[in-house]
């Protein structure tokens, strides 16, 4: 190994650059290193050649004189190329009162290392021992010096306006790594790619990954040799944020993953579909107190952290052991640094950001009224075109549904799922909340100017039960996590319909059917922006597991075999899709103003069956007329008047109609599967049990 110390060996072989931008940086000149550590006294970079190399090529330490400004240490490395891997050790003087020391053994990843090479396919424990993490070492993950040059010729973000937005959230991994998935890269970003036709024919306007930055798939392989078989699945335990997920890669992880990820965004866009990552700035993999060292905790615990006062542990708002200290400076720069990163170089559409409530804390934990992370990210020349998404809550009691503090974010709305779930689920009481959220929560958002599009409805999401296990338990059923079962959540307003899980019943599994298209029916009619869990429109079931986050197997995958057991539901939900982008009405920008049944001039008329007022209180059916005037839709046009019927008891209810406001009523939309009975427009219509019926007026022009 070929060492640098001194001053003159340092004038002679290492240049200094401009200090910024941090990260590893290609020009003409080498290879310019930067990094931030403000308690660090001594930084060493290392050179390797090789991915599994178990010690540096060259090493130089960095002279504080020299390659410091500030914080900021950097040096531009001659001899430095593409291909090649990095590493820093530090050593230093923590902050008074804070009780870990630097350890200049430890190896410290780059957070702006542009691509992590590790483990050389998905799952493969090289190098590594049960129960133990990583230091250094072969198994360490290294940064990849890159050249990140792509031809992105021809690619137009599609822009798609949130109001037209269908969301689809999926996981890159879990969409194709089932063998029936018929793709010939499963389980990679080619392998989603090969899918982006069935996307297109669904209607999709957008997919939300789950995390695809850098994380260890191995995690719990290192924490318990009593858990070693398990993986984590979801991603939710980021290493470095800046690089995509490099085993999501079929070609190779020491720096192909930027090149294929570019790839399948480029593809998507080309079918007018964009992305949306799902990223999780509220915690890293370092854990808590006995977790690994990666990057963080081995340059600046002390800045990059929430410390209780003591100096000598983690707060832990997120359950994960420890919280970035978002709203510090530093970190806040950061953040804002990684996102623009995911923009401009992968022209990636949009984030949902993972407890997006830790950003509302300060470094105490106490909750802010405008925390700074939060309005940088909004009014961020770069991001301001991004579709911006929070998880309003966190794992410490912290529930902002309604209440996210910036007015350019959307939220995933947990109100919506929770009440959509019981309104269906029947017995009385729910009719209010149901009409709530079926009007885009105005209860939530209407007010400060807020629409609709606040509200991000959805009712299922990686997190919980899938649509077929809603309706298919009454309990959770997560032994297969290893933490006998008390792990996920306990409150999951499903309902098996009297039969848990599977059967061979025809009546319940009809009833089934039925309720996972009124589900469709109900988030493809609501105000606000709907976002569908991919696999639900063919029933895909995780046998009762409302919590897999470290299921990488067949509970995970997407079984596509049951693409053709279910076409009915896959065509259904595609016919739900292509209605909602027909209707404006639906997609509305402002809040819906209501009125009696006997008054005039509204956008919407709330009715009873009998064609009254509901009774809120104890009624379990609903209707509701929609204008589809332009002067209400805002539309450029006229668009059909819709009657919206909803019948969540378990017998037939007769609805009484009103007149059409043009055309004569006709059947637009039922998930009853051979259509309500009506023979007579000029008698009730016959809801049949637990269904959904749309009825069109089409809007007839004014002849004077």
């Amino acid at each position: 190994m070929k060492t640098i110390k001194d001053h003159s060996a340092q004038a002679h072989c290492v240049q200094l650059p401009f200090p910024l931008p941090f990260g590893a940086y290609v020009d003409d000149e080498g290879v310019t290193f930067t990094l931030f550590s403000r308690h660090a006294t001594r930084v060493w970079l290392m050179l390797f050649d090789a991915p599994d190399a178990d010690k540096p090529d060259l090493e130089i330490e960095l002279d504080p004189q020299i390659h410091r400004i500030g914080d900021v240490w950097h040096v531009r490395v001659p001899e430095a190329r593409v291909g090649q891997f990095y590493l820093y050790r530090l050593d230093g003087v923590p902050p008074k009162g804070f009780h870990k020391k630097y350890n200049p053994k430890q190896w410290v990843l780059d957070p702006y290392a542009q691509a992590v090479s590790g483990s050389p396919k998905w799952g493969d424990p090289f190098g590594m021992k049960p129960g133990k993490f990583p230091h250094h070492g072969a198994r360490f993950p290294k940064g990849v010096i890159v050249d990140d040059a792509f031809d992105w010729s021809g690619d137009a973000p599609p822009r798609v306006p949130l109001e037209d937005s269908i969301i689809y959230e999926a996981h890159i991994r879990g969409f194709t790594a089932h063998p029936s998935s018929g793709v010939d890269h499963p389980g990679t970003y080619r392998g989603f790619m090969a899918k982006i036709p069935y996307l297109q024919e669904l209607g999709i306007t957008a997919v939300e990954f789950l995390p695809m930055q850098e994380f260890d798939e191995m995690e719990y392989y290192h924490e318990t040799s009593k858990r070693k078989s398990l993986r984590n699945f979801w991603g939710y335990s980021t290493v470095n944020f800046f690089s995509p997920m490099a085993r999501y890669a079929h070609d190779g992880v020491h720096g192909q993953q930027i090149r294929e990820f570019k790839e399948l965004v480029k593809a998507l866009h080309q079918a007018g579909i964009e992305v949306i990552l799902d990223v999780v700035y509220n915690h890293t993999s370092e854990g808590g107190a006995g977790g690994p060292v990666y990057s963080f905790r081995g340059i600046d615990p002390s800045i990059y952290y929430m410390i209780e006062d003591d100096g000598k542990a983690y707060r832990n708002y997120t359950g994960c052991g420890n919280t970035v200290n978002c709203n510090h400076p530093v970190v806040q720069q950061f953040i804002l640094d990684s996102l623009r990163h995911w923009v401009s170089r992968y022209h990636v559409d949009g984030f949902r950001f993972d407890l997006a409530s830790i950003f509302t804390r300060d470094q105490n934990g106490n909750v802010l009224d405008r925390p700074p992370i939060v309005e940088a990210i909004a009014e961020d020349p770069v991001l301001r075109d991004s579709k911006l998404i929070a998880e309003a809550w966190d794992a410490s009691g912290l529930y902002q549904v309604g209440s996210f503090p910036n007015p350019h974010w959307s939220e995933w709305n947990g109100r919506y799922r929770d009440d959509v779930r019981s309104f269906w689920r029947g017995g009385p009481g729910m009719l209010s909340a149901f009409a709530s959220r079926l009007a885009g929560s105005g209860d939530l958002y209407e007010r400060d100017g807020q629409s609709p599009l606040k509200s991000i409805n959805f009712i299922t999401s990686h997190d919980g039960f899938t649509l077929a296990d809603v309706v298919s338990y009454n309990e959770k059923y997560n032994e297969a996590n290893g933490e006998h079962n008390r792990d996920g959540d306990n409150h999951n307003h499903s309902y098996n319909h009297g039969v848990e899980g599977p059967t061979d019943d025809p009546h319940i599994r009809g009833v089934r059917k039925r309720q996972v298209k009124n589900f469709i029916a109900s988030l493809m009619l609501s105000q606000g922006v709907p976002m569908l869990l991919a696999g639900d429109e063919f029933f895909r079931t995780q046998n009762g597991n409302n919590n897999a986050y470290c299921q990488d197997n067949e509970t995970s995958w997407l079984d596509w075999t049951r693409v053709e057991a279910h076409q009915d539901l896959i065509d259904f939900t595609r016919q739900a899709i292509a209605f909602r982008k027909a209707h404006p009405s639906l997609r509305r920008k402002a809040f819906l103003k209501g009125c009696l049944p006997e008054e005039e001039g509204a956008d919407i008329v709330w009715l009873a069956p009998d064609g009254s007022e509901p009774t809120w209180d104890n009624a379990e059916v609903l209707g509701c007329l929609l204008n589809g005037s332009k002067k209400y839709t805002g539309a450029e046009e006229d668009k059909d008047h819709l009657l919206l019927l909803f019948n969540a008891h378990d017998h037939r209810i007769p609805f009484q109609i009103p007149p059409p406001p043009d055309d004569p009523w006709k059947i637009a939309l039922t998930t009853e599967e051979n259509g309500p009975l009506w023979p007579d427009p000029a008698q009730p219509i016959e809801l049949d049990a637990r269904s959904v019926t749309v009825l069109a007026s089409a809007h007839t022009p004014s002849t004077r």
